[in-house]
């Protein structure tokens, strides 16, 4: 049955991003195993979705050059399956990129992690939030005058 086989595709993309999440969280632990790991589930996800981009997507007529157009993509399961892993893949790549970054400027991951969950949850608010952290901590390390 079709919906049984989408239903598989999202629990096992939806597990292994929540994996990487978790990595990404405990990263202190070990970031040179964290990240990679996150990156490589990122891309097992950007596989995931090359994929199902031939496989299990259907054409409804739909388009990118209006909010029409982009609707009728997503009226189907599989288009909106697609979506979910093109969410879950880059939403984890930013987010290995914001432990990353935040690790060589000296940020403490405990000012990271809501910006993880942010990034997880709404995506581009996240990356915002954690713009704004690192900015600020960028202009505390400056010595003063």
């Amino acid at each position: 049955d079709h919906m049984n086989i989408l239903e598989m595709i999202y629990s096992a993309c939806s597990t292994l991003a929540i994996i990487g999440w978790l990595a990404l969280v405990l990263a202190p632990l070990n970031r040179g195993y964290a990240i990679p790991f996150a990156r490589g589930a990122a891309l097992i996800l950007a596989v995931a979705y090359l994929t199902q981009l031939f496989t299990i997507t259907q054409d409804t007529g739909g388009d990118f050059f209006t909010l029409a157009g982009v609707s009728a993509l997503f009226t189907v399961p599989g288009n909106v399956m697609l979506g979910w892993t093109h969410y879950l893949a880059f939403d984890l790549f930013i987010g290995s990129w914001e432990v990353e970054d935040s690790a060589q400027r000296g940020i403490p991951h405990w000012l990271v992690i809501p910006c993880l969950g942010l990034t997880f949850m709404f995506g581009p608010i996240g990356l915002l939030a954690y713009f704004i952290i690192r900015t600020l901590w960028r202009r505390k390390a400056v010595p003063a005058l």
